[in-house]
């Protein structure tokens, strides 16, 4: 009998189905390394235009226009690990498109805001709620706010707090002048607007005029007691989008006159850096809370506009002696920039398989256990109970190739895209071993044909809880 038939006939016999995944057992996970440098983008197109980005206990959460009819969410420990973590529906609208969601937690509730299109109707800001405390949710659709008179065009929509209150503001078109502008309204709670929306800022200045008068996509910046109100200024169609901002200086948030422009752009293209547009954005805190970080998206080429060639971009802001932000200029996607402070990634791992005593490596097959970095594995959560994992010698992740769902197919390490091949399900198992399942083909990753010699061949096979499907990750 062949040595692959007769294995198989005796996994057969193997007796009991694997647990579900519990965590990883054995030792505990090595120390944290500070977070891996990274370069722009930080999420390539073509759903990374109007991103939000928050920081929330121990990860990153990201959204952005999907082209869509979905919300979908990105989570990563890590800047550096955005690029590649999986994306999961948390809304899906029930319109035909969906543009800008905003991610908020307000109180002990997490809201998107989104804008929608509804099959010839005007685009409104719809909201939807967390039922936990969880970003990823489940969660309930509020419905439309009702921002402008007539079922009226609004979008962009973010939340502000002042004094206590709660606010919203948003895009939408005068009706005194049609000019796209930034609005306010009061908010009842977090999905119930109090009445509709005031005008605060209008399209005036010549720089905020150039390829089409707009101000849109606003996102609130406080500190030390002062409220900055940035914004996108231009049209999102030529290379001169870019942000303002305003200051809120007291009285009532509702009246214009409580609102003074700056009358400069604070960040826009750099031609010599090659970013154009850069505009609709989002700020956040680094994992410690020492630094302050704007997400946005741009184009790389001047002849690029509004559609799905936009890519999301991370920087680090700093503050001017006068107590207003410094937002720089934008970076190339050369540039190498530093983690945000306080991040920090799980240090890479050993795969050992229990039958062979061999660590998985090179070409995704099994090697005398080293040092080496071709043997070291990141394992990044990617939701749902599953992990990818990635390679730290060629960055690549394990991957289930061609897609395969029949005993015997291949695995291999390939460019990290967040799809369900690329994620493994970790079942612990008694005595520090654990068992990784593909996503897709609900297979076992197995040491096959019971190899024990050094290029030892790693498949996935059915399911059969013997050695040779056994992994010590330390």
């Amino acid at each position: 009998m062949a040595v692959s038939r007769w294995r198989r006939a005796v996994s057969a016999l193997v007796a009991g189905v694997v647990a579900v995944a519990v965590g990883l057992a054995g030792p505990p996970a090595p120390a944290a390394a500070a977070g891996p440098s990274f370069t722009n983008p930080v999420v390539n197109p073509p759903n990374s235009g109007d991103p939000t980005l928050v920081h929330h206990n121990g990860f990153y959460y990201y959204v952005a226009t999907t082209w869509s009819s979905d919300v979908v969410m990105r989570r990563s420990a890590t800047i550096a690990g955005l690029r590649s973590a999986a994306e999961q529906v948390v809304v899906r609208t029930g319109g035909n498109t969906m543009w800008a969601p905003h991610l908020e937690l307000i109180g002990s509730r997490w809201y998107l805001y989104y804008s929608v299109e509804g099959f010839g109707a005007a685009r409104r800001t719809h909201v939807a709620e967390s039922v936990g405390t969880d970003p990823l949710g489940p969660y309930t659709v509020r419905g439309i706010l009702n921002l402008m008179p007539n079922n009226g065009w609004a979008i962009d929509a973010a939340p502000i707090r002042i004094n206590n209150a709660l606010y919203l503001t948003f895009s939408a078109f005068s009706p005194v002048d049609n000019l796209q502008s930034l609005f306010i309204a009061p908010m009842t709670n977090p999905y119930t607007a109090g009445a509709f929306g005031s005008r605060i800022s209008a399209p005036t200045l010549a720089w905020e005029r150039q390829d089409g008068a707009v101000n849109e996509g606003s996102f609130a910046l406080q500190r030390n007691g002062r409220t900055f109100l940035t914004y996108s200024a231009s049209h999102c169609n030529g290379p001169n989008y870019k942000l303002g901002m305003l200051e809120f200086r007291g009285g009532d948030p509702l009246s214009a006159g409580s609102w003074s422009k700056f009358a400069n752009p604070i960040f826009q293209r750099n031609d010599a850096a090659g970013v154009f547009g850069p505009g609709h954005h989002s700020f956040f805190s680094s994992p410690d809370g020492t630094e302050t970080w704007i997400a946005y998206h741009a184009n790389s080429s001047a002849s690029q506009g509004c559609g799905t060639t936009r890519s999301t971009r991370v920087q680090k802001i700093s503050w001017n002696a006068d107590g207003t932000p410094n937002l720089g200029v934008p970076v190339s996607t050369s540039t190498v920039l530093a983690a945000p402070s306080g991040e920090s990634t799980p240090a890479s791992r050993e795969i050992r398989n229990r039958h062979s005593g061999l660590c998985l490596g090179t070409e995704v097959r099994q090697w005398t256990c080293g040092s080496a970095a071709d043997q070291d594995w990141y394992l990044t959560d990617a939701g749902g109970g599953y992990s990818t994992i990635t390679n730290r010698q060629r960055g690549l992740c394990l991957d289930n190739k061609d897609w395969g769902t029949a005993a015997g197919a291949p695995v291999q390490q390939w460019t990290c895209n967040g799809l369900a091949v690329q994620q493994w399900r970790v079942t612990a198992l008694s005595g520090g071993w654990s068992v990784l399942v593909n996503r897709h083909s609900g297979l076992c990753l197995d040491n096959y044909n019971f190899g024990t010699a050094p290029g030892a061949e790693v498949r996935q096979w059915t399911c059969n809880n013997n050695n040779a499907q056994q992994w010590s990750i330390a």
